[in-house]
């Protein structure tokens, strides 16, 4: 409804324009509170069209400017008849001009697209706006190797056994046990819970072949995990003290300062031999 009456009060300013300025044509006496009157038709306006002097900083001045194109030009048409009666223009030209600004207005109806416009830089405004707000997607995890992927695709993801942590080493004991060194993602903060009984139930595995534990030297942040059944410990071959005596002489050149604190002997596999 609103709409509807200021489409119509549009109409009727055009037709009230397009009097003025015929009547100028041959009157200069219309100049003056022709102009001025044009000028109180945009400000009353703008004044009931609250959208488009509030419309987005980036757009506002282009939509006042629309609006207020027709009443600027009837202005200057009103100075510019007054004008042409000393500098000769003719009289058919300046009723040109009136029709083409009658013409113009009342075809393109500066007002509602004055609108429109507003209304369409408030929509980009709050789209950009949402875009900006919108919470970017965590990038893709990378993967350092087959079995880091397998363990962050399988056990590592939300709702997992294992949500928050990473594998970090890998190694076959032999061929019924497997061990891992599980890791944190975030940094400083210690390896969360791992459900044995979850890990059993994915890989279908024995509980009490399963066994979560400190890394030896290591804080918190990481955690052994031994899968499958342990190789059995053949008889010493030595004395603790012949093998103590061994690795320091290895830990010279190799790992100096490095104490050996136990022993354990596998028998050794045949393709290693």
């Amino acid at each position: 409804m609103l709409a509807r009456v200021r489409a119509t009060a549009g109409r009727v300013a055009t037709v009230a324009g397009a009097v003025v300025l015929t009547v100028g044509l041959g009157n200069d006496a219309v100049t003056l509170p022709g102009s001025l009157a044009a000028l109180a038709t945009a400000g009353v306006g703008l004044a009931v069209t609250p959208k488009v002097r509030r419309s987005p900083e980036s757009a506002r001045w282009t939509a006042i400017s629309l609006y207020t194109a027709p009443h600027a030009g009837c202005t200057v048409l009103l100075v510019g008849e007054r004008l042409a009666l000393d500098t000769g223009v003719p009289l058919l030209v300046q009723a040109a001009a009136v029709a083409l600004w009658t013409g113009a207005t009342w075809w393109l109806r500066p007002g509602l697209l004055a609108g429109e416009f507003a209304d369409e830089a408030r929509v980009q405004e709050l789209a950009e706006f949402q875009r900006e707000e919108a919470p970017a997607e965590p990038p893709a995890p990378t993967y350092d190797s087959r079995q880091a992927r397998w363990w962050g695709e399988r056990f590592a993801i939300e709702g997992g056994v294992a949500p928050g942590t990473v594998l970090l080493e890998h190694r076959q004991v032999s061929e019924q046990c497997l061990a891992l060194v599980i890791g944190s993602q975030k940094r400083g903060q210690p390896v969360p819970d791992i459900s044995v009984p979850g890990l059993s139930a994915e890989l279908d595995l024995p509980e009490d072949q399963i066994d979560i534990r400190p890394v030896p030297g290591r804080g918190a942040g990481v955690r052994l995990l031994v899968l499958g059944q342990r190789p059995v410990a053949a008889p010493e071959a030595a004395t603790e003290g012949s093998d103590a005596e061994v690795w320091a002489e290895i830990a010279v050149t190799a790992m100096p300062g490095v104490e050996l604190i136990e022993v354990n002997t596998y028998a050794m596999r045949k393709e290693l031999t």
